[in-house]
């Protein structure tokens, strides 16, 4: 069947333009991107007028967690491909912190199969880095790579020996695999509930300084210079990594760094008092760091914009805050969200589309993230300007720990196709 969409707003984050016009879709795939003019015809065709609209590459999420099989109650494949199709996420990239870790084939091969079973949208996974994620045994990378592995990442768990590390860099370096840091200093970080200063001070909550990322992020460049390995910070959310970042980028290291969109549009003073929901990791910075993180994503020294999808039970936030676990779900937030930072005028919708489609494909060398002729037909269709008030039990995931309940947000996905084929249509 060929579905021609028509009167959109084409979003192209390679382009880096924002114009009139539409697609046409044949098996699957962009067959043909045209202007204003008409489409070349086609028989027995079904056509979609956009209104206008804006359509762009669907986007590819890295690292969402989904929590089958021992956390099921949190999130399964199922819920989160749901929200993911509602938040026009066309991949997700799953972690490998369930339980059991993801640390060998047949672990993998159960999330694949699964997530191909019971979701529309398309599965990508990380696999861990050492063996249940305990920094002292790395993983069978080479099984696991040709198991269909895109990544390999400890997560949250930092892996403190640093010739552990530099072995497991060596050997990922060896496949041409691409490593995941979360850049923090291990031991600074530990317990750590929010970011060190006068609020922290005055609610009497444990807090790490900014640095201890700074420290974590340098180690891990300086063993990416010793090793040549391909390597990516998961989340850097200090103005006070920045300039280690820039200086590996300008050396010529291998190196990409993302960023949540928690840390993106939310700050410390969010907490308010106690606000559980607001409990993320690394914990949510001051103004100042925010504003810096959201000018290196603009300027394309932070690559990829990411929404750390971390479901959690409503008895694991029900606790006090230095208790309480950290995360927060954001898969169908990811866009309105985004799309704060596009109606402030930090971003163009090109330059998010490029941090949340086209970047992430092709760090991961997947086959997405455009709107050039023979790219798959995986599309979101969205207004940026529609009003609404976010009501989290409405949320598609099992979970519904997300600290934008009861916000004002503007930005509703419309449509959503993977393939060329809805799985997505928002219903008013």
């Amino acid at each position: 069947m060929t579905l021609i969409l028509t009167n959109a707003t084409l979003i192209d984050p390679e382009a880096g333009t924002e114009q009139p016009g539409g697609l046409v879709i044949s098996d699957g795939r962009i067959s043909e991107v045209f202007g204003t003019d008409k489409p070349s015809a086609a028989q027995n065709a079904t056509v979609i007028d956009c209104d206008g609209k804006h359509l762009a590459p669907g986007i590819v999420d890295l690292g969402v967690k989904v929590c089958e099989p021992g956390e099921r109650h949190k999130e399964s494949f199922r819920t989160a491909g749901l929200a993911a199709a509602a938040g026009g996420v066309t991949t997700m990239v799953t972690r490998p912190d369930t339980i059991p870790v993801v640390d060998t084939p047949e672990t993998l091969e159960f999330a694949k199969q699964r997530g191909a079973a019971m979701t529309q949208v398309r599965i990508a996974l990380l696999a861990s880095l050492t063996k249940n994620r305990d920094g002292r045994e790395m993983v069978e990378m080479g099984f696991l790579q040709d198991a269909g592995a895109v990544g390999f990442t400890d997560g949250d768990h930092v892996v403190a020996d640093t010739k552990v590390l530099s072995r497991a860099m060596v050997y990922a370096r060896s496949l041409g695999a691409l490593v995941m840091g979360h850049p923090q200093e291990p031991v600074l970080s530990d317990g750590a509930a929010v970011t060190s200063g006068k609020f922290a001070s005055l609610r009497g909550l444990p807090a790490v300084s900014p640095l201890a990322e700074r420290m974590g992020l340098e180690r891990d460049l300086a063993l990416v210079e010793a090793t040549g390995v391909r390597y990516h910070a998961d989340q850097i959310s200090t103005a006070a990594a920045l300039p280690a970042l820039a200086r590996a980028k300008e050396a010529g290291l291998d190196v990409t760094a993302g960023a949540s969109i928690h840390h993106l549009t939310l700050n410390a003073l969010d907490v308010g008092d106690y606000r559980t929901f607001f409990k993320v990791k690394p914990p949510l910075r001051d103004e100042e760091d925010r504003l810096a993180i959201v000018e290196a994503v603009a300027a394309g020294l932070i690559d990829i914009i990411c929404s750390m999808h971390t479901p959690q039970d409503e008895e694991s936030k029900r606790l006090p805050f230095e208790q309480a676990a950290s995360g927060a779900v954001a898969l169908e937030t990811l866009l309105p969200a985004a799309l704060r930072l596009f109606h402030a005028g930090h971003l163009s919708l090109p330059q998010l589309f490029r941090a949340m489609s086209l970047n992430p494909a092709k760090r991961l060398g997947l086959d997405a993230g455009r709107l050039t002729e023979g790219s798959p037909a995986d599309l979101v269709l969205f207004d940026p300007h529609t009003p609404f008030v976010l009501d989290r039990w409405k949320l598609q995931s099992k979970s519904k720990n997300t600290p934008f309940d009861g916000q004002r947000m503007q930005g509703r996905v419309l449509r959503t196709f993977v393939g060329g084929a809805e799985v997505f249509t928002y219903a008013a």
